[in-house]
């Protein structure tokens, strides 16, 4: 005879709040023990911990082993597409590294970009790659990549560069058509994607000039570094004769750029460009090729090993320029597992607290006391930025409060343009600034700069949202419904 189901209890105030609290102390006790090395697991511990307390807190209130399973099963399918995203960005690193790709943009861009406006025209070269195809991801895993390396080289600060990669990046994906969040904001409200567009100009659009500015004023008055690590002149004569630098290096990058545009999965479009530049790089840079490969297999099976092993493990060179080592030698899915790993931890522990109500019993008291239009803006930033610091992952930061408060906004007469704004303004743009968000730890990786090292110069990231509310303090850029025209009886 089957054991009958115990009956499922609300959860609690106190419910609720025990798994943040835990989240809070664990986090911190992290990082205060272990600094910016928390990231290298000790935070994927805490977060771990954190999921078994909020599935003890669902087994409490009436849900069984198999509910918990459910719902750590449905996290995991939420981020398989981040997943094989994250890997192929890892496979490109390592690949564009061994055929030249990544140094050629290197090579060039010292000749081109100046210490003085360097921060300046990465966030707005970023900005337009990101426009063009619609992916923040894509944008800081390949011309990040690039623009990272030059400013180590130059003299100029990475983790200023990281910061304006992300600001110039997060623009272009909350303006374009192609991008994910984009559509998802809109399609969560019930908009059309190109009035959401249209109404996201008016955040983002003065954000990205109030960062632009402060990345132009950072460059003049602090220039590039009083010690360079080399001289311009030894930095591009080193990759020279180490490399066939040659505009057929960048084929690669156009291919991602076309596979993007073209709405090819990004996974997909990824793993594309680094096979090819795998095969490019055979021809084009067989000495490179030879002595990461090392042995004598022949071109064909040492070409194949060296990709092979560039996609597994990454790319390494000893030039004899610490600089350039570094700059080159990283890459590989192996790179990402530990991202990986915080991903899925904090995706899962974000994922129990949704499925078992501990979320919506914090959220709903809120959205009750936001009597004013402007204390509702404040209350659905603070749940975005919240739930992308308890929940670990964008979509959740997103979906949640465009499904939770769509029905309070058309209750109060506010357009549904309103809240698809404020909610990729509150929860895509600041998931970056968490490092154990996906987007933050995905930024981490492939940038190589710290999340909390970057997120001072993040400018765009917190300016946008900040615009957003002050405009629902303000009442600025808030549309109205338009009353639905009545039939009028006629004689």
């Amino acid at each position: 005879m089957q054991k009958a189901r115990r009956a499922v209890r609300e959860p609690s105030l106190t419910d609720a709040i025990i798994p943040l609290v835990t989240l809070a102390v664990l986090v911190a006790g992290s990082i205060l023990l272990f600094g910016l090395d928390a990231l290298s697991g000790p935070i994927q511990v805490a977060l771990v911990l954190c999921a078994m307390v909020a599935a003890l807190i669902a087994l409490k209130n009436g849900h069984t082993w198999s509910d918990v399973q459910r719902a750590g099963q449905g996290a995991l399918s939420s981020v398989t597409s981040a997943m094989f995203i994250l890997l192929a960005v890892g496979a490109l690193i390592g690949v564009w590294n061994l055929s030249g790709t990544i140094p050629t943009l290197v090579y060039y861009g010292i000749q081109v970009l100046s210490p003085t406006w360097y921060y300046a025209a990465t966030a707005l070269i970023c900005g337009v790659i990101a426009l063009s195809i619609g992916s923040s991801w894509t944008t800081a895993g390949t011309i990040g990549v690039g623009l990272i390396g030059i400013a180590a080289m130059i003299g100029v600060s990475p983790a200023i560069t990281a910061g304006a990669v992300i600001s110039g990046a997060y623009l272009g994906d909350k303006l374009s058509p192609l991008s994910e969040t984009s559509i998802l904001s809109a399609q969560m409200v019930k908009v059309d994607i190109y009035a959401h567009i249209k109404r996201q100009v008016w955040t983002s659009v003065p954000a990205f000039v109030v960062a632009f500015v402060v990345f132009l004023v950072i460059g003049i008055v602090s220039g590039p570094d009083a010690h360079p690590p080399l001289s311009t002149a030894t930095e591009l004569h080193s990759l020279n004769g180490i490399y066939n630098i040659t505009p057929w290096n960048l084929l690669p990058l156009v291919l991602l750029v076309v596979l993007s545009i073209r709405k090819v999965p990004a996974s997909l479009a990824l793993a594309f460009s680094a096979i090819f530049a795998g095969i490019l790089g055979a021809f084009l840079q067989p000495t490179v090729m030879q002595n990461f490969v090392g042995g004598d297999l022949g071109p064909v099976l040492g070409s194949i090993k060296g990709v092979w092993s560039a996609m597994a493990n990454g790319f390494s060179i000893d030039s004899g320029y610490a600089e350039i080592d570094r700059l080159l030698s990283r890459g590989g899915m192996d790179s990402m597992l530990i991202t990986l790993w915080l991903i899925i931890a904090a995706v899962t522990f974000g994922a129990l607290l949704e499925e078992f109500g501990l979320i919506s019993r914090l959220i709903n008291p809120l959205i009750h006391s936001a009597r004013s239009t402007g204390r509702l803006y404040v209350t659905v930033f603070g749940c975005a930025l919240g739930l992308n610091l308890v929940a670990g992952d964008q979509y959740i930061a997103l979906v949640l409060p465009a499904r939770l408060f769509r029905v309070e906004f058309e209750s109060r007469g506010l357009a549904p343009t309103n809240l698809s704004r404020l909610a990729a303004d509150s929860a895509t743009v600041t998931s970056p600034l968490v490092p154990w968000n996906s987007c933050g730890a995905f930024m981490g990786a492939v940038l190589g700069v710290p999340t909390l090292v970057y997120l001072p110069y993040a400018i765009f990231n917190y300016v946008s949202p900040i615009l957003s509310v002050l405009y629902g303090i303000t009442g600025f850029k808030i549309e109205k419904l338009t009353p639905e025209p009545t039939d009028v009886p006629t004689n």
